[in-house]
Protein backbone atom coordinates (compact mmCIF):
# COMPACT_ATOMS: atom_id res chain seq x y z
CA UNK A 1 0.00 0.00 0.00
CA UNK A 2 1.19 3.53 -0.77
CA UNK A 3 0.32 6.41 1.54
CA UNK A 4 0.37 10.03 0.35
CA UNK A 5 0.35 12.68 3.01
CA UNK A 6 1.48 16.28 3.38
CA UNK A 7 4.06 17.24 5.96
CA UNK A 8 2.97 19.04 9.10
CA UNK A 9 6.47 20.45 9.51
CA UNK A 10 8.13 23.29 7.65
CA UNK A 11 8.98 20.88 4.85
CA UNK A 12 5.63 20.33 3.14
CA UNK A 13 6.90 18.14 0.31
CA UNK A 14 4.86 15.02 -0.13
CA UNK A 15 5.94 11.79 1.55
CA UNK A 16 4.99 8.33 0.34
CA UNK A 17 5.16 5.21 2.52
CA UNK A 18 5.76 2.07 0.49
CA UNK A 19 6.01 -1.58 1.43
CA UNK A 20 9.47 -2.98 0.75
CA UNK A 21 9.50 -5.52 -2.05
CA UNK A 22 12.58 -6.90 -3.77
CA UNK A 23 16.31 -6.62 -3.23
CA UNK A 24 16.69 -3.05 -4.49
CA UNK A 25 14.11 -1.70 -2.05
CA UNK A 26 15.61 -3.74 0.78
CA UNK A 27 18.97 -2.12 0.07
CA UNK A 28 17.23 1.27 0.34
CA UNK A 29 15.69 0.14 3.64
CA UNK A 30 19.09 -0.93 5.00
CA UNK A 31 20.73 2.36 4.02
CA UNK A 32 18.19 4.73 5.59
CA UNK A 33 20.30 5.24 8.76
CA UNK A 34 23.14 6.76 6.70
CA UNK A 35 21.07 9.89 6.10
CA UNK A 36 19.68 10.04 9.64
CA UNK A 37 23.06 9.87 11.40
CA UNK A 38 25.35 11.59 8.89
CA UNK A 39 26.19 14.34 11.41
CA UNK A 40 26.32 12.10 14.50
CA UNK A 41 29.93 11.19 15.41
CA UNK A 42 28.74 8.42 17.75
CA UNK A 43 26.87 6.39 15.13
CA UNK A 44 28.70 3.32 13.79
CA UNK A 45 27.62 2.22 10.28
CA UNK A 46 26.55 -1.44 10.39
CA UNK A 47 28.21 -3.90 8.07
CA UNK A 48 26.02 -4.13 4.98
CA UNK A 49 26.76 -7.81 4.44
CA UNK A 50 25.64 -8.64 7.96
CA UNK A 51 22.43 -6.58 7.60
CA UNK A 52 21.54 -8.28 4.32
CA UNK A 53 22.01 -11.68 5.96
CA UNK A 54 19.91 -10.67 8.97
CA UNK A 55 17.03 -9.60 6.73
CA UNK A 56 17.20 -12.59 4.40
CA UNK A 57 15.22 -15.82 4.47
CA UNK A 58 18.37 -17.49 5.87
CA UNK A 59 17.69 -15.92 9.27
CA UNK A 60 16.21 -18.76 11.41
CA UNK A 61 14.05 -16.21 13.26
CA UNK A 62 11.74 -16.29 10.24
CA UNK A 63 11.06 -19.98 10.81
CA UNK A 64 8.67 -18.90 13.57
CA UNK A 65 7.90 -15.30 12.61
CA UNK A 66 6.54 -13.20 9.77
CA UNK A 67 7.25 -9.57 9.02
CA UNK A 68 6.76 -6.59 6.75
CA UNK A 69 8.91 -3.54 6.17
CA UNK A 70 8.16 -0.06 4.85
CA UNK A 71 10.14 2.97 3.74
CA UNK A 72 9.02 6.60 3.72
CA UNK A 73 10.14 8.42 0.57
CA UNK A 74 10.35 12.09 -0.31
CA UNK A 75 11.33 13.25 -3.79
CA UNK A 76 12.04 9.61 -4.65
CA UNK A 77 14.56 9.17 -1.83
CA UNK A 78 14.10 6.95 1.23
CA UNK A 79 14.02 9.13 4.35
CA UNK A 80 12.54 6.77 6.96
CA UNK A 81 11.78 3.11 7.68
CA UNK A 82 9.97 0.71 10.03
CA UNK A 83 9.23 -3.00 10.38
CA UNK A 84 6.41 -5.00 11.95
CA UNK A 85 6.78 -8.60 13.15
CA UNK A 86 4.59 -11.35 14.57
CA UNK A 87 6.47 -14.06 16.48
CA UNK A 88 4.48 -17.27 16.84
CA UNK A 89 6.68 -18.48 19.72
CA UNK A 90 5.92 -15.29 21.65
CA UNK A 91 2.19 -15.75 21.05
CA UNK A 92 2.30 -19.40 22.17
CA UNK A 93 4.13 -18.59 25.39
CA UNK A 94 2.43 -15.38 26.45
CA UNK A 95 -1.11 -15.91 25.13
CA UNK A 96 -1.22 -12.29 24.02
CA UNK A 97 -2.29 -10.89 20.66
CA UNK A 98 0.89 -8.83 20.60
CA UNK A 99 2.95 -7.89 17.56
CA UNK A 100 6.23 -6.01 17.39
CA UNK A 101 7.54 -2.93 15.65
CA UNK A 102 11.22 -2.40 14.99
CA UNK A 103 14.05 -0.96 12.91
CA UNK A 104 12.54 2.51 13.19
CA UNK A 105 14.66 5.25 11.68
CA UNK A 106 13.37 8.66 10.58
CA UNK A 107 14.16 12.38 10.75
CA UNK A 108 12.73 14.68 13.41
CA UNK A 109 9.36 15.01 11.68
CA UNK A 110 6.11 13.95 13.44
CA UNK A 111 4.29 13.30 10.16
CA UNK A 112 6.92 10.83 8.94
CA UNK A 113 6.84 8.95 12.25
CA UNK A 114 3.02 8.91 12.16
CA UNK A 115 2.92 7.57 8.62
CA UNK A 116 5.44 4.83 9.30
CA UNK A 117 3.76 3.67 12.51
CA UNK A 118 0.37 3.78 10.82
CA UNK A 119 1.62 1.33 8.21
CA UNK A 120 3.03 -1.05 10.81
CA UNK A 121 -0.01 -0.85 13.08
CA UNK A 122 -2.52 -1.35 10.25
CA UNK A 123 -0.73 -4.53 9.14
CA UNK A 124 -0.61 -5.86 12.70
CA UNK A 125 -4.32 -5.11 13.22
CA UNK A 126 -5.17 -6.85 9.96
CA UNK A 127 -3.33 -9.90 11.35
CA UNK A 128 -5.46 -9.88 14.50
CA UNK A 129 -2.99 -8.24 16.86
CA UNK A 130 -4.49 -6.16 19.68
CA UNK A 131 -1.33 -4.46 20.90
CA UNK A 132 2.15 -3.62 19.68
CA UNK A 133 5.46 -3.76 21.54
CA UNK A 134 8.90 -2.58 20.52
CA UNK A 135 11.31 -1.76 19.16
CA UNK A 136 12.53 -5.30 18.52
CA UNK A 137 15.12 -5.68 15.76
CA UNK A 138 13.80 -8.29 15.00
CA UNK A 139 13.02 -10.56 17.98
CA UNK A 140 13.57 -10.32 21.71
CA UNK A 141 16.77 -12.39 21.48
CA UNK A 142 18.27 -9.92 19.02
CA UNK A 143 18.64 -6.14 19.28
CA UNK A 144 15.91 -4.66 21.47
CA UNK A 145 14.91 -1.31 22.90
CA UNK A 146 15.27 2.33 21.97
CA UNK A 147 18.23 4.28 23.31
CA UNK A 148 16.83 6.95 25.66
CA UNK A 149 19.94 7.77 27.73
CA UNK A 150 23.61 7.65 26.77
CA UNK A 151 23.63 9.34 23.36
CA UNK A 152 27.13 10.77 23.84
CA UNK A 153 29.13 7.57 23.27
CA UNK A 154 29.15 5.02 20.44
CA UNK A 155 27.21 1.79 20.91
CA UNK A 156 28.98 -1.47 21.64
CA UNK A 157 28.75 -4.41 19.25
CA UNK A 158 25.17 -5.53 18.50
CA UNK A 159 23.69 -2.59 20.42
CA UNK A 160 21.47 0.11 19.01
CA UNK A 161 21.89 3.84 18.67
CA UNK A 162 19.28 6.58 18.30
CA UNK A 163 18.78 10.34 18.46
CA UNK A 164 17.10 12.06 21.43
CA UNK A 165 13.88 12.96 19.59
CA UNK A 166 12.93 9.33 18.84
CA UNK A 167 11.38 8.67 22.25
CA UNK A 168 9.42 11.92 22.23
CA UNK A 169 7.90 11.25 18.81
CA UNK A 170 7.08 7.61 19.59
CA UNK A 171 5.31 8.64 22.80
CA UNK A 172 3.37 11.32 20.90
CA UNK A 173 1.77 8.47 18.90
CA UNK A 174 0.23 6.91 22.01
CA UNK A 175 3.08 4.58 23.04
CA UNK A 176 3.91 4.24 26.74
CA UNK A 177 7.09 2.88 28.35
CA UNK A 178 6.81 -0.83 29.15
CA UNK A 179 10.27 -2.02 30.17
CA UNK A 180 13.77 -0.56 30.41
CA UNK A 181 17.08 -2.34 30.02
CA UNK A 182 20.43 -1.05 31.21
CA UNK A 183 24.02 -1.14 30.03
CA UNK A 184 26.73 -1.18 32.68
CA UNK A 185 30.37 -0.44 31.92
CA UNK A 186 33.04 -2.16 34.00
CA UNK A 187 36.83 -2.23 34.02
CA UNK A 188 38.05 -5.60 32.76
CA UNK A 189 40.48 -5.93 35.66
CA UNK A 190 37.53 -5.78 38.09
CA UNK A 191 35.94 -9.06 37.06
CA UNK A 192 37.24 -10.68 40.27
CA UNK A 193 34.71 -12.06 42.74
CA UNK A 194 33.93 -10.79 46.25
CA UNK A 195 35.61 -12.54 49.14
CA UNK A 196 32.44 -14.22 50.41
CA UNK A 197 31.84 -15.73 46.96
CA UNK A 198 35.43 -16.93 46.77
CA UNK A 199 35.17 -18.69 50.14
CA UNK A 200 31.87 -20.30 49.16
CA UNK A 201 33.40 -21.68 45.97
CA UNK A 202 36.42 -22.95 47.90
CA UNK A 203 34.10 -24.94 50.18
CA UNK A 204 32.22 -26.28 47.15
CA UNK A 205 35.35 -26.71 45.03
CA UNK A 206 35.03 -30.48 44.83
CA UNK A 207 31.69 -30.03 43.04
CA UNK A 208 32.40 -27.12 40.70
CA UNK A 209 34.55 -26.78 37.58
CA UNK A 210 34.93 -23.98 35.04
CA UNK A 211 36.34 -24.17 31.52
CA UNK A 212 36.61 -22.48 28.14
CA UNK A 213 34.41 -23.26 25.16
CA UNK A 214 35.56 -26.33 23.20
CA UNK A 215 35.58 -25.52 19.49
CA UNK A 216 36.07 -29.18 18.59
CA UNK A 217 32.75 -29.93 20.27
CA UNK A 218 31.11 -26.65 19.32
CA UNK A 219 27.70 -28.10 18.50
CA UNK A 220 27.48 -29.76 21.92
CA UNK A 221 28.74 -26.67 23.74
CA UNK A 222 26.32 -24.40 21.89
CA UNK A 223 23.48 -26.72 22.84
CA UNK A 224 24.70 -26.58 26.45
CA UNK A 225 24.69 -22.77 26.36
CA UNK A 226 21.25 -22.67 24.72
CA UNK A 227 19.82 -25.01 27.35
CA UNK A 228 21.21 -22.89 30.19
CA UNK A 229 20.04 -19.63 28.62
CA UNK A 230 16.51 -20.85 27.92
CA UNK A 231 16.20 -22.17 31.47
CA UNK A 232 17.79 -19.13 33.13
CA UNK A 233 15.70 -16.55 31.29
CA UNK A 234 12.42 -18.48 31.07
CA UNK A 235 10.61 -16.34 33.67
CA UNK A 236 11.93 -12.99 32.49
CA UNK A 237 9.91 -10.29 30.78
CA UNK A 238 8.93 -11.16 27.21
CA UNK A 239 10.94 -14.40 27.16
CA UNK A 240 11.06 -16.39 23.94
CA UNK A 241 13.42 -19.41 23.82
CA UNK A 242 16.27 -19.63 21.35
CA UNK A 243 15.58 -22.40 18.86
CA UNK A 244 18.43 -24.76 18.06
CA UNK A 245 18.77 -23.24 14.57
CA UNK A 246 18.89 -19.69 15.97
CA UNK A 247 21.52 -20.45 18.57
CA UNK A 248 23.70 -22.38 16.14
CA UNK A 249 23.49 -19.37 13.76
CA UNK A 250 24.46 -17.02 16.60
CA UNK A 251 27.29 -19.36 17.49
CA UNK A 252 28.60 -19.39 13.94
CA UNK A 253 28.80 -15.59 14.00
CA UNK A 254 30.40 -15.58 17.43
CA UNK A 255 33.19 -17.95 16.43
CA UNK A 256 34.17 -15.60 13.60
CA UNK A 257 34.85 -12.87 16.16
CA UNK A 258 35.96 -14.27 19.47
CA UNK A 259 38.53 -16.72 20.81
CA UNK A 260 37.35 -19.84 22.59
CA UNK A 261 38.37 -18.56 26.02
CA UNK A 262 35.97 -15.60 25.73
CA UNK A 263 33.22 -18.17 26.37
CA UNK A 264 33.22 -19.82 29.82
CA UNK A 265 31.08 -22.71 31.06
CA UNK A 266 30.69 -23.73 34.71
CA UNK A 267 29.54 -27.16 35.87
CA UNK A 268 28.19 -28.40 39.20
CA UNK A 269 28.55 -32.11 39.89
CA UNK A 270 29.47 -32.59 36.24
CA UNK A 271 26.31 -30.88 34.94
CA UNK A 272 26.43 -27.54 33.03
CA UNK A 273 25.08 -24.83 35.33
CA UNK A 274 26.21 -21.43 34.02
CA UNK A 275 27.93 -19.75 31.09
CA UNK A 276 29.09 -16.37 29.86
CA UNK A 277 30.13 -15.03 26.44
CA UNK A 278 32.15 -11.86 25.84
CA UNK A 279 32.43 -10.30 22.37
CA UNK A 280 35.30 -8.11 21.21
CA UNK A 281 33.77 -4.71 20.50
CA UNK A 282 34.39 -4.50 16.76
CA UNK A 283 32.49 -1.21 16.66
CA UNK A 284 35.81 0.30 17.69
CA UNK A 285 37.34 -0.59 14.34
CA UNK A 286 34.59 -0.68 11.70
CA UNK A 287 33.37 2.91 11.77
CA UNK A 288 35.47 4.09 8.84
CA UNK A 289 34.56 1.07 6.67
CA UNK A 290 31.20 2.74 5.94
CA UNK A 291 29.51 -0.66 6.13
CA UNK A 292 31.61 -2.19 3.36
CA UNK A 293 33.83 -5.27 3.63
CA UNK A 294 34.71 -5.27 -0.06
CA UNK A 295 37.10 -4.82 -1.70
CA UNK A 296 39.49 -4.16 1.23
CA UNK A 297 37.26 -3.99 4.29
CA UNK A 298 37.80 -7.64 5.26
CA UNK A 299 41.57 -7.17 5.27
CA UNK A 300 41.33 -4.01 7.36
CA UNK A 301 38.97 -5.62 9.85
CA UNK A 302 41.08 -8.76 10.28
CA UNK A 303 44.27 -6.73 10.65
CA UNK A 304 42.71 -4.50 13.26
CA UNK A 305 41.34 -7.45 15.23
CA UNK A 306 44.51 -9.54 15.06
CA UNK A 307 47.25 -6.90 15.15
CA UNK A 308 45.96 -3.65 16.56
CA UNK A 309 43.31 -5.39 18.68
CA UNK A 310 40.39 -3.70 20.40
CA UNK A 311 40.33 -2.27 23.89
CA UNK A 312 36.74 -3.04 24.81
CA UNK A 313 34.31 -5.96 24.80
CA UNK A 314 30.67 -6.67 25.53
CA UNK A 315 29.28 -9.36 27.82
CA UNK A 316 26.32 -10.19 25.64
CA UNK A 317 25.15 -13.61 26.82
CA UNK A 318 25.06 -14.96 30.35
CA UNK A 319 22.93 -17.38 32.30
CA UNK A 320 22.73 -19.39 35.52
CA UNK A 321 20.25 -22.26 35.75
CA UNK A 322 17.09 -21.44 37.70
CA UNK A 323 17.70 -24.11 40.33
CA UNK A 324 20.68 -22.06 41.58
CA UNK A 325 19.31 -18.55 41.14
CA UNK A 326 17.75 -18.25 44.58
CA UNK A 327 20.66 -19.91 46.35
CA UNK A 328 24.03 -18.53 47.41
CA UNK A 329 25.61 -20.67 44.70
CA UNK A 330 23.81 -18.75 41.93
CA UNK A 331 25.76 -15.47 42.13
CA UNK A 332 28.91 -17.44 42.91
CA UNK A 333 28.58 -19.28 39.59
CA UNK A 334 28.06 -15.98 37.79
CA UNK A 335 31.19 -14.53 39.40
CA UNK A 336 33.11 -17.72 38.61
CA UNK A 337 32.43 -17.44 34.88
CA UNK A 338 33.26 -13.73 34.92
CA UNK A 339 36.52 -14.40 36.73
CA UNK A 340 37.35 -16.90 34.00
CA UNK A 341 37.35 -13.99 31.55
CA UNK A 342 39.97 -11.97 33.43
CA UNK A 343 43.12 -13.60 32.09
CA UNK A 344 41.95 -13.93 28.44
CA UNK A 345 40.75 -10.31 28.46
CA UNK A 346 44.01 -9.04 29.93
CA UNK A 347 46.11 -11.08 27.49
CA UNK A 348 44.27 -9.53 24.54
CA UNK A 349 44.40 -5.97 25.80
CA UNK A 350 40.74 -5.59 26.81
CA UNK A 351 40.51 -2.67 29.24
CA UNK A 352 36.77 -2.25 29.77
CA UNK A 353 33.56 -4.09 29.01
CA UNK A 354 29.86 -3.42 28.76
CA UNK A 355 27.32 -5.72 30.42
CA UNK A 356 24.03 -5.44 28.50
CA UNK A 357 21.09 -5.82 28.22
CA UNK A 358 20.14 -6.05 31.92
CA UNK A 359 16.45 -5.65 32.68
CA UNK A 360 15.92 -2.77 35.09
CA UNK A 361 13.97 -5.04 37.46
CA UNK A 362 16.58 -7.84 37.36
CA UNK A 363 18.04 -6.90 40.71
CA UNK A 364 20.22 -10.01 40.90
CA UNK A 365 22.18 -9.15 37.75
CA UNK A 366 22.29 -5.47 38.68
CA UNK A 367 23.80 -6.38 42.05
CA UNK A 368 26.50 -8.44 40.32
CA UNK A 369 27.33 -5.61 37.92
CA UNK A 370 27.47 -3.06 40.73
CA UNK A 371 29.55 -5.25 43.03
CA UNK A 372 32.35 -5.22 40.45
CA UNK A 373 32.16 -1.45 40.04
CA UNK A 374 29.82 -1.27 37.07
CA UNK A 375 28.28 2.09 36.22
CA UNK A 376 25.11 2.60 34.16
CA UNK A 377 26.08 4.23 30.87
CA UNK A 378 23.03 3.65 28.65
CA UNK A 379 19.32 3.00 29.00
CA UNK A 380 17.13 1.33 26.38
CA UNK A 381 13.32 1.42 26.45
CA UNK A 382 10.56 -0.79 25.09
CA UNK A 383 7.19 0.80 24.36
CA UNK A 384 3.66 -0.61 24.28
CA UNK A 385 0.45 0.54 22.62
CA UNK A 386 -3.04 -0.92 22.53
CA UNK A 387 -4.41 -1.21 18.99
CA UNK A 388 -8.04 -0.18 18.66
Amino acid sequence: MVYHLPMSSADSRQVRVREVTGKAMMDEFIRVPWSIYRDDPNWVPPLLLERREAFSAKNPFFQHAEWKTWIACRDGKAVGRISAQIDRLFLELHDEATGFFGLIEAPDDPAIFAALFSSAENWLKAKGMKRVLGPFNLGINQEIGLLVEGFDTPPYIMMGHALPYYGRLIESLGYTPDQDTLAYEVHANQFGMPENMRKLLERQGHRITERAFNRKKRHDDFETMRSIFNDAWSRNWGFVPFTEEEFQAVGKELLMLLPDDFIRIAEVDGQPAAFIAMLPNINEVIGDLDGRLLPFGWAKLLWRLKVRSVKSARIALMGVRREYQRTRLGPALAFLTMTGLEEPASRRGIEHAEMSWILEDNQGMRNIAEQIGGKITKRYRMYRKELV
